[in-house]
């Protein structure tokens, strides 16, 4: 991909796609794509708000993007599909109108930027297919986000809504109402590795080879490991510090309302 700054580039593309051959189905729907190329070991991120995420394994070298955007009251041509282009990958953001012109929304890259949506109900759902070797990241608030089958290195996170991964790389995830289910093909992270809801199980698959020092609390739930684990100081049914073999990197998972489980694969 054409290395840009940010500062360079951030295209709104307001282009219809035409639903089944033909033009809108209702006043209500409207349909976006974008496809571009990314380098091997940069990423591709979206950040939505009310809408799922969803994200496959393409079959050729090009990112695909496509967004279904619907609402009851609000009109989803208000919203303004923004490609932002820069040193990482590529950036896609769903942005809604801000009624303060003193704070605009804005798409940057990861934390950054602002995506209040000021009472709007439009939807908008994403479904992304992702090149091997080429990461990802799914941002939302309302929905889920799923990443399944890919062959790079995922985040996801969400506030209500559960989240469901497999890849060959390496996988982090969090969200507050939804539960966690990652399956990934790497075990090498590097520092710590977290995976975090209120209300929903965490499910954890690794690799055969396993090596980290494990933090795990649940409320309302229980814990399970395929590994053995030497647990450190006393031990709960709840919570539980512990080293799976050789220890090193940090595990950190946490739940009030669900089990956790560590799976080998």
């Amino acid at each position: 991909m054409r290395r840009l700054g940010i500062a360079l580039l951030a295209l709104a593309v307001s282009a219809w796609v035409p639903l089944s051959g033909g033009d809108r189905t209702s006043p209500e729907d409207r349909d976006w794509g974008w496809s571009g190329r990314v380098d091997r070991g940069d990423g591709v991120e979206i950040k939505g708000v009310n809408g799922e995420v969803h994200a496959e394994l393409a079959r050729g070298n090009e990112v695909e993007v496509e967004a279904r955007l619907h609402g009851r009251r609000d009109d989803p041509d208000e919203i303004e599909m923004v490609v932002l282009e820069h040193e990482d990958g590529v950036t896609i953001c769903a942005v809604y109108p801000s009624d303060d012109p003193d704070e605009p929304n804005e798409c940057r890259p990861g934390g950054r930027g602002r995506m209040n949506v000021r009472n709007n109900d439009v939807e908008v759902d994403f479904v992304v297919r992702v090149p091997s070797g080429v990461n990802f990241v799914g941002r939302t608030v309302n929905g889920d986000v799923d990443a399944l089958g890919l062959e790079g290195d995922i985040e996801a996170h969400t506030v209500n809504g559960g989240v469901d991964i497999s890849t060959t790389g390496l996988a982090h995830a969090a969200t507050v109402n939804g539960s966690i289910t990652v399956s990934m093909g790497r075990a090498d992270w590097q520092g710590t590795m977290d995976f975090t809801t209120v209300n929903g199980s965490v499910t954890l698959e690794f690799p055969g080879d396993l090596d980290c020092e494990v933090s795990i609390s649940t409320v309302n739930g229980h814990i399970s490991s395929d590994y053995p684990l030497t647990v450190h100081g006393r031990f709960s049914p709840r919570h539980l510090k512990g080293t799976i073999g050789g220890g090193g990197r940090d595990l950190v998972v946490k739940t009030v309302n669900g089990s956790v489980q560590i799976r080998r694969s």
